[in-house]
This record gives structure tokens, sequence and C-alpha cells, in this order.
């Protein structure tokens, strides 16, 4: 194999490397949710071509709010479901739709858009 198709191969490879990375194995820490005058904790998520921020820290055993803002009109993104937690809510463009629920165990629990290409995680941590 000649030098330059051997850099080829080396760069290629790291490229592929670096793509899986990204999108698979990747780790965010997160978005600590904030706790409002009412006891609840509360994150503002915006839904543009995937969820900001994916990834929300909460405590267990204290009621969660999670305020979903849509800002495209791509059919994928006009519902999310939380399974775990058996919630779901339609969300119209440019609108903010609140979804509540409370968390019980200390675990990591989905949430996507209807089809499942959009996806963040709720982490939720010991009180």
């Amino acid at each position: 194999m000649t030098p330059d198709k051997l850099l080829v191969t080396l760069l290629g490879a790291a490229l592929i490397i670096g793509v899986a990375w990204f999108f698979w194995f990747k780790r965010v820490p997160g978005v600590r949710a904030g706790i409002v005058s009412d006891g609840y904790q509360e994150a503002m998520i915006l839904v543009k071509g995937g969820y900001t921020p994916d990834t929300i820290r909460v405590a267990a055993g204290r009621p969660v709010r999670l305020l979903f803002r849509r800002e495209e009109t791509a059919a994928c993104s006009e519902r999310v479901v939380l399974p775990d937690f058996g919630k779901s809510a339609e969300l119209p463009t440019g609108t903010v739709v609140p979804i509540e629920f409370m968390p019980g165990e200390p675990g990591e629990h989905e949430f996507t858009c209807q089809m499942g290409m959009l996806r963040g995680r709720i982490v939720v941590e010991a009180a």
C-alpha cells in the first residue's frame, strides 16, 4: 500500500470513529432542573432539530415540570413521549407546553418524539 493510500485509509477510519463517538457514545452531564416557587423542579427544553438541552438532571421524590417549546414545523417533533412516566403531549409550534410528573427511583429515563428519532433523557438522582 502506498503512503498516500495508507494516509487516506487512516484518516477515513479516524473520521468514522469520531462520528460514532459523537452520535452514540458521547455523554454530557446535563442541565440540572431549577426549583421554582411552587416546589417543582423545572427546565425549559427547545425543540428544534433535536432537544436542547437533551439531558435533564432531577432529584427523586420531587415533582418535575418540563416546559417544551417547539420552534420548527417538522412532523417528527409534533409530539413528545415520556414512556416511563406514562406522559405524552402535542407540541404546537411556538407554544410552551408543560409536562408534569413525579420521578420515583433514581435512574435514567428517555423522552422521544413519536417516531423515536429525536431523543433526550432524564437522569433521576437520589435526593
